[in-house]
């Protein structure tokens, strides 16, 4: 079994070692870089040496190998970071034309994790099983652009967990600490999840994504291990340490006219990351077209003061108060945390800390296992059962008369628990004379702030950023709006208006299938049957 982190800055692989029982990182040649202090890390780094129609014509550098040639360090518009971004969401912009090919976001992140899979079946050619890390807030698009890859790539096994569940997991929890907050903030997305392991000897179970044969069963517990855990709250937002790095660029671009340049995004990166071991931080740039020198320094307070003036701590704090809100209908406070585990590269920024601290308290962060806790944590599902609920709201799509235009009405509120005990219920007429159809969209709704995810240019590198969208209505992404997909019932004979003519009963199952069953009122048939519409996040 193995599991992959799937980052924004860095990606994690781990597997199961079945002779001492727990799970180690991976080294893959070539893609993963080992620096002294951390543990293996594949930088997400992409360069398309060659475009093609044909996988088999395709020729990808991938991770460590783009470091190294030095290609991330040039404008090159083949050269791609941060596209985990701009997977599933709707982006504004385009990404420029490669070898005579218009390619997506989704078939950058397919080849890059391409190059990580047949690397890993170069080391293990029976390699069949897998098990994905997502953020939190991750739209369904994105959860089944995961499993297609993996349908392409012939894996027989996938599953799916929330990354601060993983991250939960992955460190060495006692059974005195009941009430766990994960704070996970990587390069691209910030997550946190109110989590609850218990001890108990209940048969472990999970929940899979796809199901082939079974060639490996799931390897003993340690006993010291939590056997469930439940979710309690959770909250994210796509907010990371690109995004500080853009900052500091900015930040130099102001007060020493420093260019903007993939080398000089580089250059502050490292200031950034010196700074989590240190109080200040120097390098020095040369500008070989303009031959202007520039020392930048950088200290723990000024990186905190421009962090405060992005707001960033606002945007800490708003996510945090999400989770307590939620918390609220378990009784808990934050009180109630017994310890707040910091995952993620972004997480070591000093400031990030500190504010953990003054929220909690500094004897119970705990942040020694940044980078591995969600991956290997991850490994430790297969022995676990896990209690969640739906991080995202559905509705269903009707005409508001008052407003002139589409609107959606919640059917299924965020934070509710799965599988469902009981069905959701609501009954439809025909609008129309001798109506003789009737159809129904449904939507995954977004936060109340919707972001935006913006693709430009910087010279010839492609940059993408997130943004909030004030004052506009809850970004929804439609599940069935297609010719076949909406029509939920045909009408024998056809409807007329002025009365209930369909009884609609929703439900999740336990692997977050929504349900759909339809009753014809006038005949009493039942025109659909407990028929799975989209699989839920």
């Amino acid at each position: 079994m193995y599991a992959i982190d799937f980052g924004t800055t860095n990606t994690v692989i781990a597997r199961w070692n079945a002779e001492n029982q727990s799970p180690e990182t991976m080294v893959l040649p070539g893609l993963s870089i080992q620096q002294q202090g951390n543990p293996p890390l594949v930088p997400s780094l992409l360069y398309i040496a060659q475009a093609a129609m044909a996988l088999e014509e395709v020729k990808l550098i991938a991770g460590k190998a783009v470091r190294d040639r030095g290609l991330d360090l040039s404008s090159d518009p083949r050269f791609f970071r941060n596209f985990k971004r701009g997977i599933g969401t709707p982006v504004q912009g385009f990404i420029p034309e490669i070898d005579g090919y218009i390619l997506s976001f989704e078939t950058i992140g397919s080849w890059f994790l391409r190059s990580v899979i047949e690397s890993l079946r170069q080391q293990d050619p029976s390699f069949d099983s897998v098990i994905f890390t997502v953020p939190v807030d991750s739209f369904e698009s994105y959860r089944n652009w995961l499993g297609s890859v993996c349908q392409s790539l012939e894996i027989d096994q996938v599953r799916l967990i929330d990354e601060p569940t993983a991250a939960a997991l992955g460190y060495q929890i006692s059974p005195a600490q009941r009430t766990l907050l994960v704070i996970d903030f990587g390069g691209g997305t910030l997550d946190l999840s109110l989590i609850q392991p218990t001890f108990s000897n209940e048969k472990p179970t999970g929940f899979f994504l796809k199901w082939g044969n079974q060639s490996r069963s799931p390897q003993p517990a340690n006993q010291t291990a939590p056997k469930t855990v439940r979710v309690l709250a959770k909250a994210g937002e796509n907010l990371g340490g690109a995004d500080i790095d853009r900052w500091l660029a900015e930040h130099f671009a102001n007060t020493q006219s420093l260019p903007l340049t993939p080398l000089t995004l580089r250059l502050v990166e490292k200031l950034k990351i010196a700074l989590s071991s240190s109080q200040t931080a120097e390098e020095a740039y040369f500008d070989e077209e303009t031959l202007e020198s520039y020392e930048l320094s950088l200290t723990c307070d000024r990186l905190e003061d421009i962090l405060s003036k992005k707001g960033f701590f606002e945007r800490l704090d708003t996510r945090l108060d999400q989770v307590f809100q939620q918390a609220q209908r378990q009784n808990l406070s934050a009180d109630d945390v017994d310890a707040v585990l910091l995952v993620g590269g972004s997480a070591q920024i000093p400031a990030v800390q500190s504010w953990a601290a003054g929220h909690f308290g500094v004897e119970k962060i705990k942040g020694d296992r940044p980078f591995e806790a969600v991956a290997q944590g991850a490994l430790r599902l297969q022995t676990i059962e896990l209690e969640d609920f739906l991080h995202h709201s559905y509705g269903i799509r009707y005409w508001d008369r008052r407003q002139n235009t589409h609107s959606w009405h919640p059917i299924i509120q965020r934070g509710q628990p799965y599988p469902t005990t009981e069905p959701i219920e609501f009954f439809l007429g025909a609008s129309s004379e001798k109506q003789p159809s009737i159809e129904l969209i449904l939507g995954e709704l977004g936060d109340s702030a919707p972001l935006r995810t913006e693709v430009y240019f910087e010279g010839n590198q492609l940059v993408t950023r997130q943004t909030t969208v004030e004052g506009k209505t809850p970004e929804v992404q439609a599940l069935n709006d297609t010719g076949s997909g909406r029509k939920i019932a045909e009408l024998t004979p056809p409807g007329f208006p002025g009365s209930d003519r369909i009884r609609v009963l929703f439900n999740v199952d336990t692997e977050r299938f929504l349900r759909m069953t339809v009753e014809d009122l006038l005949t009493s048939e039942t025109l659909l049957d407990d028929q799975v519409v989209v699989q839920l996040s």
